[in-house]
């Protein structure tokens, strides 16, 4: 049984899951799907084309599935898909897709903070931390276990690996591979995530594997094609190994901290 506050709208088309909590002055568009569990706060407003998973917590004043802020959208409907288990707190706008049917995503077990804002077609992952005032540009993609600390800008149609973290106020303006650090702004290469990853069970050893990668891609001073080139050689394989070389080599070799003279 689900409990909705007389002074909330919420349009007869929308479907509310059970034992969902709808608070006072809340909005609850058509074209709304809402799990089992929700809890929405007052002036939260949902709008059409969301879907939403179970047991979220929706805090004061967010709003979800905002039309896009990008002149390419025409008015097509699209949607905002949002998971199990993710907390949204307060005044943070996630924009749906520009384009029809297509789909803003955030995983589960995700931690979005105040006023941080996530545009259009982007995809979070699962158990990723979006700090205070955070801004994702539109078509980004955040893998799984990243941190962005309070502040930090990220661009348009950039990616992050999984086991990030981007220090505070920092601007991404390309691809960070998975198990960094970046800082400072410029951005640059701060070191590897261990305390984070030592966090995830990982062991010493795959940290020092991860971290002798690196120092072939970020501290040699060579291009990232010979780096590929001597971490193949020189780090034992690994599933971790291997996720560095594969995000590295498909973003064809384009990553950031790396200048494009580097990258040649």
């Amino acid at each position: 049984m689900s409990e909705i506050s007389p002074l909330a709208f919420v349009h007869p088309e929308a479907k509310i899951g059970n034992n969902v909590t709808i608070h006072a002055f809340a909005y609850i568009d058509r074209n709304v799907e809402i799990g089992d569990g929700c809890i929405i706060w007052p002036h939260v407003s949902i709008r059409s084309g969301a879907r939403i998973g179970k047991n979220n917590h929706f805090y004061d004043g967010c709003i979800v599935s905002a039309t896009p802020q990008d002149f390419r959208w025409k008015g097509d409907e699209s949607m905002v898909v949002i998971g199990d288990n993710n907390t949204i707190r307060e005044h943070v706008i996630i924009n749906r897709s520009i384009y029809k049917d297509g789909a803003t995503r955030i995983g589960n077990d995700n931690f979005i903070m105040a006023q941080s804002h996530i545009a259009h077609d982007t995809t979070i992952g699962n158990s990723v931390v979006i700090g205070n005032s955070v801004k994702i540009a539109g078509s980004c993609k955040i893998d799984d276990y990243s941190i962005l600390s309070s502040c930090a800008l990220v661009h348009e149609k950039c990616e992050i690996g999984k086991w990030v973290l981007i220090k505070g106020g920092c601007r991404v303006n390309g691809n960070v591979p998975p198990y960094v650090i970046m800082a400072h702004n410029p951005i640059s290469y701060f070191g590897v995530n261990a305390f984070m990853l030592r966090m995830g069970k990982f062991k010493d050893e795959t940290i020092d594997d991860i971290a002798k990668c690196y120092r072939h891609i970020y501290q040699s001073n060579t291009s990232a094609y010979n780096a590929m080139v001597r971490v193949k050689a020189d780090v034992p394989e690994s599933d971790e190994r291997n996720e560095i070389i594969r995000f590295i080599e498909t973003h064809n070799l384009k990553i950031a901290s790396l200048s494009y003279e580097t990258m040649l």
